[in-house]
């Protein structure tokens, strides 16, 4: 990274999490100030609109992190909502990488608050220097996840 650039790439992640989903026919809204939701998606389906507030947080793994059974977003969540989508993007230990392996689209039912530190969603492992879905979780990543966001039975 350049001088004066963050470590993170966490504006990239937004941006490509609502290019994702723009491809995939939903409309997305950016808010005037972002105060916790960094956009909002809406679809027509089955003469219905879905609509869902999304935060995007991003996975950037060191080089040097060990394999664990439990990865994904640990940590404050500004603004909570029962139809939101916290979706975690996880990239790869290599920063020259284009775009996150795997984005996972988790409604605020598997998101869970924490005694003393914020909330926790950890849909993830991590092995062998990637990200992997947990088996419980599958239904929640990638096009799946796209594709159970738009039932009525999300969240």
């Amino acid at each position: 990274m350049a001088v004066g650039q963050p470590d993170t790439r966490d504006y990239f992640a937004e941006m490509y999490v609502a290019g994702i989903l723009a491809d995939n026919g939903w409309n997305v809204y950016f808010p005037r100030r972002d105060q916790g939701f960094d956009f909002i998606i809406t679809k027509p389906i089955e003469n219905q609109i879905r609509l869902r507030p999304v935060q995007v947080k991003g996975k950037y793994p060191q080089k040097d992190k060990r394999d664990a059974a439990f990865y994904g977003y640990l940590g404050s969540l500004s603004q909570l909502h029962p139809d939101m989508v916290l979706a975690i993007a996880f990239f790869p230990t290599d920063r020259a990488g284009v775009a996150p392996d795997h984005v996972a689209y988790m409604p605020y039912s598997r998101v869970r608050p924490q005694r003393s530190w914020g909330y926790q969603c950890q849909p993830a492992c991590y092995r062998s220097g990637k990200a992997e879905s947990r088996r419980d979780f599958r239904k929640y990543f990638d096009r799946d996840g796209m594709l159970y966001m738009e039932s009525a039975t999300w969240g």
